[in-house]
């Protein structure tokens, strides 16, 4: 049995995957390169998940929130670039939103854990893979206690697992400190390392198996 045929992107268009442990504040550095001026802008994916929303999500906007059983027909049809199960619920990339804005010659932004960073990189050896990083371990802690969204075994848990992303950042392209309240100049660093790989492989197209 064969899998999905290859898609490529146009020339000069970036895959870009930003990772971090939870409470590094990838959601805060999305949100602050969304904000910066860019023709054309970046698309950002919209992950699919089992978990349930958190307060102020929007369905649709902050994730794709599915069943398990809506999320195992899109893994078991191919149209999952990578998914993996985190923190006891699964989360998926969308293959063809993907491969579309790659196409239109739009450069993707991926927010993914290092579990999916990694399957990315196997099918698409041209993505860019950047790494948040916190100020410091406390400071991360401090953060995940701070947006109280979880309980206290699960807090244990993130805490637990930020230490062994944390260990994963070797794997990456780039590091890049998130410190706090600096969230534009940390946006601002992380276009700057995408200017520069754009400039470095103008004709290069991503392949995506």
């Amino acid at each position: 049995m064969t899998g999905p045929a290859p898609l490529l992107g146009a020339p000069g268009a970036q895959l870009v995957i930003i990772s971090g442990p939870s409470g590094v504040g990838k959601d805060t550095i999305i949100d602050a390169l969304q904000a910066r001026r860019r023709d054309p802008g970046y698309h950002y994916v919209v992950t699919c998940t089992t978990r349930p929303p958190r307060p102020g999500e929007v369905p649709g906007v902050s994730y794709q929130f599915l069943t398990v059983r809506e999320f195992q027909a899109l893994r078991d049809a191919g149209e999952l670039l990578e998914y993996a199960e985190v923190h006891g619920n699964w989360y998926g990339t969308p293959r063809h939103e993907v491969a579309d804005a790659l196409a239109e010659g739009r450069d993707v932004i991926l927010k993914i854990d290092v579990q999916g960073a990694s399957a990315v990189k196997q099918r698409a050896p041209a993505a860019l893979l950047v790494f948040l990083v916190p100020p410091s371990m406390e400071e991360l802690f401090q953060r995940l206690r701070s947006r109280a969204t979880e309980t206290a075994d699960e807090l244990e848990l993130r805490q637990r697992n930020a230490a062994i992303e944390l260990a994963r950042q070797g794997d990456y392209d780039r590091v890049v400190v998130n410190e706090t309240d600096q969230q534009a100049r940390t946006a601002a660093e992380i276009e700057a390392i995408i200017e520069q790989e754009k400039r470095r492989n103008a004709d290069r197209r991503v392949r995506i198996t």
